[in-house]
Protein backbone atom coordinates (compact mmCIF):
# COMPACT_ATOMS: atom_id res chain seq x y z
CA UNK A 1 0.00 0.00 0.00
CA UNK A 2 1.49 3.33 -0.88
CA UNK A 3 1.97 6.05 1.88
CA UNK A 4 -1.10 8.40 2.18
CA UNK A 5 -0.59 11.36 0.12
CA UNK A 6 -0.65 14.86 1.59
CA UNK A 7 -3.67 17.10 0.36
CA UNK A 8 -2.38 20.31 -1.57
CA UNK A 9 -1.53 22.71 0.85
CA UNK A 10 -4.15 25.08 2.35
CA UNK A 11 -4.41 28.87 1.14
CA UNK A 12 -2.17 30.08 4.93
CA UNK A 13 -0.15 26.75 4.79
CA UNK A 14 4.12 26.45 3.19
CA UNK A 15 3.25 22.98 3.74
CA UNK A 16 1.22 20.31 5.25
CA UNK A 17 1.97 17.07 7.06
CA UNK A 18 -0.73 14.09 6.47
CA UNK A 19 -0.83 11.31 9.22
CA UNK A 20 -2.63 8.39 8.63
CA UNK A 21 -4.56 7.02 11.96
CA UNK A 22 -5.37 4.06 10.45
CA UNK A 23 -1.99 2.98 8.89
CA UNK A 24 -0.78 3.53 12.83
CA UNK A 25 -3.62 1.53 13.74
CA UNK A 26 -3.20 -1.26 11.51
CA UNK A 27 0.63 -1.36 12.01
CA UNK A 28 -0.09 -1.94 15.90
CA UNK A 29 -2.54 -5.02 15.33
CA UNK A 30 0.26 -6.39 12.80
CA UNK A 31 2.51 -6.34 15.44
CA UNK A 32 -0.02 -7.71 18.15
CA UNK A 33 -0.74 -10.29 15.97
CA UNK A 34 2.86 -11.51 15.74
CA UNK A 35 4.19 -10.93 19.22
CA UNK A 36 0.87 -12.63 20.37
CA UNK A 37 0.30 -14.09 23.09
CA UNK A 38 2.59 -11.55 24.73
CA UNK A 39 0.83 -7.89 24.76
CA UNK A 40 1.80 -5.47 22.48
CA UNK A 41 2.35 -1.76 23.85
CA UNK A 42 3.38 1.04 22.34
CA UNK A 43 6.14 3.77 22.52
CA UNK A 44 4.52 7.17 22.17
CA UNK A 45 7.40 9.59 23.16
CA UNK A 46 8.81 12.22 21.62
CA UNK A 47 5.60 13.70 20.67
CA UNK A 48 4.55 10.04 19.40
CA UNK A 49 7.73 10.26 17.48
CA UNK A 50 6.75 13.09 16.09
CA UNK A 51 2.59 12.54 14.97
CA UNK A 52 1.04 13.98 17.66
CA UNK A 53 0.27 12.49 21.33
CA UNK A 54 -3.30 13.80 21.23
CA UNK A 55 -3.92 12.18 17.94
CA UNK A 56 -2.13 8.98 18.18
CA UNK A 57 -2.19 7.88 22.04
CA UNK A 58 -6.07 7.54 21.33
CA UNK A 59 -5.76 5.78 17.59
CA UNK A 60 -4.12 3.17 19.14
CA UNK A 61 -5.91 2.70 21.94
CA UNK A 62 -8.86 2.39 19.85
CA UNK A 63 -6.73 -0.21 17.66
CA UNK A 64 -6.64 -2.46 20.79
CA UNK A 65 -3.51 -1.07 22.79
CA UNK A 66 -3.43 -0.94 26.63
CA UNK A 67 -0.11 -0.13 27.50
CA UNK A 68 2.23 2.93 26.33
CA UNK A 69 5.52 4.11 27.66
CA UNK A 70 7.06 7.96 27.19
CA UNK A 71 10.34 9.35 28.28
CA UNK A 72 9.16 12.00 30.62
CA UNK A 73 6.59 12.76 33.01
CA UNK A 74 5.18 15.90 30.91
CA UNK A 75 4.72 13.18 27.65
CA UNK A 76 2.56 11.19 30.33
CA UNK A 77 0.09 13.77 31.01
CA UNK A 78 -0.45 14.44 27.68
CA UNK A 79 -1.06 11.15 26.82
CA UNK A 80 -3.58 10.51 29.82
CA UNK A 81 -5.73 13.61 28.97
CA UNK A 82 -6.02 12.57 25.41
CA UNK A 83 -6.82 9.04 26.85
CA UNK A 84 -9.48 10.70 29.03
CA UNK A 85 -10.74 12.64 26.53
CA UNK A 86 -12.02 9.75 24.31
CA UNK A 87 -12.67 7.93 27.53
CA UNK A 88 -10.06 5.48 26.70
CA UNK A 89 -8.49 3.22 29.28
CA UNK A 90 -4.37 2.51 29.25
CA UNK A 91 -1.38 2.32 31.48
CA UNK A 92 1.29 4.76 31.01
CA UNK A 93 4.85 3.83 31.92
CA UNK A 94 7.33 6.60 32.30
CA UNK A 95 10.72 5.51 30.93
CA UNK A 96 13.47 7.78 32.25
CA UNK A 97 12.85 7.26 35.41
CA UNK A 98 11.32 8.19 38.88
CA UNK A 99 12.90 12.17 39.49
CA UNK A 100 10.88 13.78 42.20
CA UNK A 101 12.75 17.31 41.72
CA UNK A 102 11.39 17.30 38.05
CA UNK A 103 8.03 15.59 38.52
CA UNK A 104 7.04 14.44 42.27
CA UNK A 105 5.25 11.36 43.13
CA UNK A 106 1.68 12.93 43.35
CA UNK A 107 1.90 14.03 39.65
CA UNK A 108 2.21 10.64 38.67
CA UNK A 109 -0.75 9.52 41.08
CA UNK A 110 -2.87 12.60 40.15
CA UNK A 111 -2.59 11.78 36.68
CA UNK A 112 -2.46 8.05 36.40
CA UNK A 113 1.52 7.54 35.87
CA UNK A 114 3.75 4.76 36.54
CA UNK A 115 7.36 4.66 36.59
CA UNK A 116 10.28 2.61 35.02
CA UNK A 117 12.64 2.34 37.86
CA UNK A 118 16.54 2.19 37.06
CA UNK A 119 18.56 2.67 39.98
CA UNK A 120 18.85 1.85 43.81
CA UNK A 121 18.61 5.49 44.74
CA UNK A 122 15.06 5.43 41.99
CA UNK A 123 14.11 2.14 44.08
CA UNK A 124 14.35 3.59 47.16
CA UNK A 125 12.71 6.98 46.53
CA UNK A 126 9.81 5.27 44.94
CA UNK A 127 9.36 2.83 47.42
CA UNK A 128 9.33 5.71 50.24
CA UNK A 129 6.98 7.60 48.31
CA UNK A 130 4.26 4.92 47.99
CA UNK A 131 4.48 4.25 51.53
CA UNK A 132 3.93 7.76 52.73
CA UNK A 133 1.03 8.12 50.41
CA UNK A 134 -1.06 5.19 51.48
CA UNK A 135 -4.27 4.07 50.47
CA UNK A 136 -5.48 2.62 47.13
CA UNK A 137 -4.67 2.76 43.69
CA UNK A 138 -0.75 3.61 43.75
CA UNK A 139 1.08 3.85 41.01
CA UNK A 140 2.98 1.26 40.17
CA UNK A 141 6.85 0.42 38.48
CA UNK A 142 8.82 -1.21 35.82
CA UNK A 143 12.46 -2.58 36.66
CA UNK A 144 14.80 -1.65 34.32
CA UNK A 145 17.83 -4.05 33.71
CA UNK A 146 20.61 -2.80 31.55
CA UNK A 147 21.94 -5.88 29.57
CA UNK A 148 24.25 -4.06 27.77
CA UNK A 149 23.20 -0.33 26.01
CA UNK A 150 24.81 1.45 29.15
CA UNK A 151 22.10 3.82 29.34
CA UNK A 152 20.03 3.54 32.24
CA UNK A 153 19.15 0.39 34.21
CA UNK A 154 20.22 -1.77 37.08
CA UNK A 155 23.65 -3.80 36.46
CA UNK A 156 23.06 -6.96 35.66
CA UNK A 157 24.06 -8.71 39.15
CA UNK A 158 22.61 -5.66 41.35
CA UNK A 159 19.43 -6.73 39.78
CA UNK A 160 19.88 -10.28 40.23
CA UNK A 161 19.75 -10.42 43.96
CA UNK A 162 17.38 -7.27 44.72
CA UNK A 163 14.93 -8.02 48.00
CA UNK A 164 11.63 -9.53 46.43
CA UNK A 165 10.11 -7.68 49.22
CA UNK A 166 11.92 -3.98 47.74
CA UNK A 167 10.28 -4.78 44.79
CA UNK A 168 6.80 -5.66 45.94
CA UNK A 169 7.13 -2.58 48.18
CA UNK A 170 7.98 -0.39 45.32
CA UNK A 171 5.16 -1.73 43.52
CA UNK A 172 7.48 -3.49 40.91
CA UNK A 173 4.67 -5.22 38.28
CA UNK A 174 7.15 -5.54 35.28
CA UNK A 175 11.02 -5.91 34.56
CA UNK A 176 12.09 -4.72 31.29
CA UNK A 177 15.81 -4.10 29.52
CA UNK A 178 16.35 -2.74 25.88
CA UNK A 179 17.65 -4.47 22.65
CA UNK A 180 20.80 -2.84 21.37
CA UNK A 181 21.20 -4.08 17.55
CA UNK A 182 17.71 -5.71 16.73
CA UNK A 183 17.75 -4.31 13.34
CA UNK A 184 20.51 -7.08 12.64
CA UNK A 185 19.54 -10.10 13.09
CA UNK A 186 22.94 -11.56 12.09
CA UNK A 187 24.26 -9.02 15.43
CA UNK A 188 25.55 -11.52 18.42
CA UNK A 189 24.58 -8.88 21.01
CA UNK A 190 21.32 -9.63 20.19
CA UNK A 191 21.86 -13.26 22.35
CA UNK A 192 24.00 -12.29 24.31
CA UNK A 193 20.97 -9.99 25.58
CA UNK A 194 18.36 -12.45 25.46
CA UNK A 195 20.58 -14.70 27.68
CA UNK A 196 21.62 -11.87 30.21
CA UNK A 197 18.05 -11.06 30.80
CA UNK A 198 16.95 -14.36 31.13
CA UNK A 199 19.78 -14.91 33.70
CA UNK A 200 18.67 -11.71 35.32
CA UNK A 201 15.47 -12.90 35.73
CA UNK A 202 16.42 -16.23 37.29
CA UNK A 203 16.01 -15.43 41.21
CA UNK A 204 13.41 -12.47 42.54
CA UNK A 205 12.84 -11.13 38.99
CA UNK A 206 11.12 -13.92 37.67
CA UNK A 207 8.35 -13.57 39.97
CA UNK A 208 7.09 -10.46 37.30
CA UNK A 209 5.75 -10.29 34.01
CA UNK A 210 8.58 -8.98 31.10
CA UNK A 211 9.03 -7.14 28.68
CA UNK A 212 12.45 -6.42 26.18
CA UNK A 213 11.13 -6.37 22.71
CA UNK A 214 11.31 -3.33 19.83
CA UNK A 215 10.09 -2.73 17.04
CA UNK A 216 12.47 -4.80 15.26
CA UNK A 217 12.84 -7.38 18.54
CA UNK A 218 9.49 -8.75 17.69
CA UNK A 219 10.92 -10.09 14.45
CA UNK A 220 14.09 -12.01 15.48
CA UNK A 221 14.05 -15.29 15.09
CA UNK A 222 14.62 -15.85 19.19
CA UNK A 223 10.72 -14.53 19.08
CA UNK A 224 11.85 -12.54 22.66
CA UNK A 225 8.50 -11.40 22.96
CA UNK A 226 8.03 -12.59 26.82
CA UNK A 227 4.84 -10.88 28.39
CA UNK A 228 4.96 -7.45 26.78
CA UNK A 229 6.34 -5.87 23.69
CA UNK A 230 7.03 -1.98 23.07
CA UNK A 231 7.01 -1.09 19.26
CA UNK A 232 7.77 2.42 18.38
CA UNK A 233 9.38 3.25 14.99
CA UNK A 234 7.53 0.48 13.29
CA UNK A 235 4.62 1.80 14.57
CA UNK A 236 5.22 4.85 12.56
CA UNK A 237 5.36 3.36 9.07
CA UNK A 238 9.32 2.53 9.74
CA UNK A 239 11.00 -0.69 8.81
CA UNK A 240 12.13 -3.10 11.33
CA UNK A 241 13.53 -5.13 9.00
CA UNK A 242 16.06 -3.45 6.91
CA UNK A 243 17.11 -4.61 4.39
CA UNK A 244 14.20 -6.33 3.56
CA UNK A 245 10.71 -4.99 2.63
CA UNK A 246 9.00 -3.09 4.56
CA UNK A 247 5.85 -4.88 6.45
CA UNK A 248 4.63 -1.98 7.98
CA UNK A 249 1.97 0.25 6.57
CA UNK A 250 3.19 4.22 5.33
CA UNK A 251 1.59 6.54 7.89
CA UNK A 252 2.84 9.77 7.01
CA UNK A 253 3.35 12.07 3.77
CA UNK A 254 4.68 15.57 3.49
CA UNK A 255 4.05 17.91 1.10
CA UNK A 256 5.55 21.72 0.60
CA UNK A 257 4.38 24.80 -1.28
CA UNK A 258 6.71 26.41 -4.39
CA UNK A 259 7.44 29.80 -3.66
CA UNK A 260 9.26 31.18 -6.99
CA UNK A 261 10.98 29.29 -10.00
CA UNK A 262 13.87 30.95 -11.75
CA UNK A 263 16.10 30.62 -14.70
CA UNK A 264 19.53 30.60 -14.00
CA UNK A 265 22.98 30.22 -16.55
CA UNK A 266 25.51 27.84 -16.56
CA UNK A 267 27.90 28.22 -13.64
CA UNK A 268 25.70 30.29 -11.71
CA UNK A 269 25.71 29.05 -7.92
CA UNK A 270 22.28 28.52 -5.79
CA UNK A 271 21.97 28.10 -2.06
CA UNK A 272 24.60 29.68 1.08
CA UNK A 273 28.40 29.78 0.31
CA UNK A 274 27.67 28.61 -3.54
CA UNK A 275 28.40 25.32 -3.10
CA UNK A 276 26.26 24.31 -5.70
CA UNK A 277 27.01 25.22 -9.27
CA UNK A 278 24.50 25.14 -12.52
CA UNK A 279 25.91 22.68 -14.73
CA UNK A 280 24.07 23.93 -17.69
CA UNK A 281 21.46 26.37 -17.94
CA UNK A 282 19.32 25.54 -14.97
CA UNK A 283 15.52 26.06 -13.67
CA UNK A 284 15.34 25.79 -10.15
CA UNK A 285 12.28 25.91 -7.48
CA UNK A 286 12.65 27.87 -4.10
CA UNK A 287 10.35 25.64 -1.46
CA UNK A 288 9.01 26.44 1.43
CA UNK A 289 11.06 23.61 3.71
CA UNK A 290 13.84 24.05 5.28
CA UNK A 291 15.99 22.94 8.16
CA UNK A 292 13.29 24.22 11.24
CA UNK A 293 10.79 22.15 9.15
CA UNK A 294 12.39 19.33 10.35
CA UNK A 295 14.56 18.48 7.00
CA UNK A 296 17.78 17.82 8.37
CA UNK A 297 20.79 19.80 6.77
CA UNK A 298 22.61 16.53 6.01
CA UNK A 299 20.02 16.44 2.72
CA UNK A 300 21.66 19.29 1.36
CA UNK A 301 22.07 19.13 -2.67
CA UNK A 302 26.06 18.62 -2.65
CA UNK A 303 28.36 17.12 -4.72
CA UNK A 304 25.77 14.74 -6.49
CA UNK A 305 24.37 13.64 -3.34
CA UNK A 306 21.39 14.54 -0.93
CA UNK A 307 17.61 14.65 -0.50
CA UNK A 308 15.12 14.95 -3.79
CA UNK A 309 11.63 16.13 -4.02
CA UNK A 310 8.97 14.62 -6.54
CA UNK A 311 6.87 16.88 -8.84
CA UNK A 312 4.01 15.29 -10.21
CA UNK A 313 6.18 11.72 -9.26
CA UNK A 314 8.78 12.38 -11.18
CA UNK A 315 12.58 13.02 -8.88
CA UNK A 316 13.90 16.56 -8.32
CA UNK A 317 17.25 16.67 -6.86
CA UNK A 318 17.83 19.24 -4.13
CA UNK A 319 20.68 22.19 -5.12
CA UNK A 320 22.37 23.53 -2.89
CA UNK A 321 22.55 23.99 0.86
CA UNK A 322 19.20 23.55 2.78
CA UNK A 323 18.49 26.93 4.34
CA UNK A 324 16.45 27.34 7.82
CA UNK A 325 13.22 28.00 6.25
CA UNK A 326 13.89 27.13 2.52
CA UNK A 327 15.33 25.03 -0.31
CA UNK A 328 15.94 24.56 -3.72
CA UNK A 329 15.21 21.82 -6.22
CA UNK A 330 16.53 21.27 -9.79
CA UNK A 331 13.19 21.23 -11.60
CA UNK A 332 15.13 21.79 -15.06
CA UNK A 333 14.12 18.11 -16.56
CA UNK A 334 10.43 18.77 -15.74
CA UNK A 335 8.15 19.72 -18.84
CA UNK A 336 7.97 23.49 -19.26
CA UNK A 337 4.78 24.97 -17.19
CA UNK A 338 5.15 21.32 -15.58
CA UNK A 339 5.62 23.02 -12.26
CA UNK A 340 4.42 26.84 -10.67
CA UNK A 341 4.63 29.13 -8.24
CA UNK A 342 2.15 27.60 -5.56
CA UNK A 343 2.00 24.09 -6.31
CA UNK A 344 3.71 21.53 -4.04
CA UNK A 345 5.91 18.83 -3.98
CA UNK A 346 6.13 16.16 -2.29
CA UNK A 347 9.02 15.23 0.36
CA UNK A 348 7.59 12.15 1.69
CA UNK A 349 4.27 10.17 0.06
CA UNK A 350 3.65 7.60 -2.57
CA UNK A 351 7.53 7.98 -3.96
CA UNK A 352 9.19 8.36 -0.89
CA UNK A 353 8.70 7.13 2.42
CA UNK A 354 10.64 8.01 5.93
CA UNK A 355 13.42 5.28 5.70
CA UNK A 356 14.12 6.94 1.76
CA UNK A 357 14.32 10.54 3.15
CA UNK A 358 17.06 9.45 5.56
CA UNK A 359 19.00 7.71 3.87
CA UNK A 360 19.41 10.40 1.50
CA UNK A 361 19.93 12.98 4.22
CA UNK A 362 22.39 10.44 6.16
CA UNK A 363 20.83 9.93 8.87
CA UNK A 364 17.63 7.57 9.97
CA UNK A 365 13.79 7.68 10.04
CA UNK A 366 13.80 8.02 13.76
CA UNK A 367 15.46 11.74 13.70
CA UNK A 368 13.49 12.52 10.68
CA UNK A 369 10.11 11.91 12.11
CA UNK A 370 10.50 13.23 15.49
CA UNK A 371 11.79 16.24 13.69
CA UNK A 372 8.64 17.23 11.49
CA UNK A 373 7.96 20.73 11.96
CA UNK A 374 5.44 22.74 14.09
CA UNK A 375 5.01 25.23 11.35
CA UNK A 376 3.34 22.31 9.13
CA UNK A 377 -0.71 22.00 8.80
CA UNK A 378 -0.98 18.97 10.39
CA UNK A 379 -4.14 16.80 8.60
CA UNK A 380 -5.44 13.53 10.29
CA UNK A 381 -6.76 10.80 8.23
CA UNK A 382 -9.06 7.81 10.29
CA UNK A 383 -9.26 7.00 13.76
CA UNK A 384 -7.23 4.22 13.92
CA UNK A 385 -10.04 1.74 13.79
CA UNK A 386 -9.94 1.49 9.60
CA UNK A 387 -7.00 0.16 7.30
Amino acid sequence: MSPPAAPAAEPDAQAVLTVDLDALGANWRLLAARAAPAECGAAVKADAYGLGIDAAVPALARAGCRTFFVAHASEGMRARAALDAAALPGRIFVLNGFHPESAPFAAYRRHGLDAVIGSPEELAAWRDARAAAGGDGLPVAALHVDTGMNRLGFPLEDARFLPLGDLQAAGVTLVMSHLVSAEDPAEPVNARQIAAFDHARERALKAFPASLANSSGIFLPQRPVHDLVRPGYALYGGNPTPGRPNPMLPVVGLVARVLQLRQVPAGASAGYNGRWTAPRPSRLATIALGYADGVPIGGSGLEGRGAQVFAGGIPCPLAGRISMDLSIADVTHLAEGALKAGDTVEWLGPNADVDALAARCGTIGYEILVNLGRRHRRHYIGDGTGA
